[in-house]
């Protein structure tokens, strides 16, 4: 059984979830699915306490660990995301180029719309090939912010 809980944080409430042994998910908002139990776990205490480190400033890369449910060409794409340096932004051609399939930029945007872990998989830090940002799970908002305070420091 999957468990969740909802914390409030400088970029508003999220919900993580995790599984007994990793993050599967992270939400926004505080409606929290019905197939979990609400509780706070000792992996979920330490994934928020490494956020709001990174909301600070003072962490860069999170050492917990993660377990998306994708298809396979998803899983290689949100594998790529998480190599994206702290800090820097990649366009969805640079992601495509990054997994071997330079043509792939669409699919990589689709990959980047289902990302179930938003930020610890950082598909924030993916832009239009323009530099423009793009939709975010989160809004354009939190995309501005993250990538802001993550450029800041």
């Amino acid at each position: 059984m999957n468990n969740a809980y909802c914390y409030e944080t400088k970029i508003g409430k999220i919900i993580i979830v995790e599984n007994g042994s990793a993050i599967t998910r992270l939400y926004f908002g505080e409606v929290i699915p019905k197939d979990v139990n609400v509780i706070e776990t000792p992996l979920l205490e330490r994934v928020i306490l490494e956020f709001r480190e990174y909301l600070c400033g003072k962490r860069k890369v999170f050492d917990f660990p993660l377990a998306p449910q994708g298809t396979e060409f998803q899983q290689k794409v949100w594998k790529a995301l998480k190599e994206i340096p702290y800090g820097k932004t990649y366009s969805y051609k640079d992601v495509a180029i990054s997994i071997g399939n330079e043509k792939a930029c669409r699919a990589v945007g689709m990959a980047n719309n289902k990302n179930p872990i938003l930020i610890f998989i950082p598909c924030h830090r993916v832009i239009g090939a323009t530099g423009n940002l793009v939709g975010y799970a989160g809004g354009l908002e939190v995309k501005k912010t993250l990538l802001a305070m993550e450029q800041e420091n």
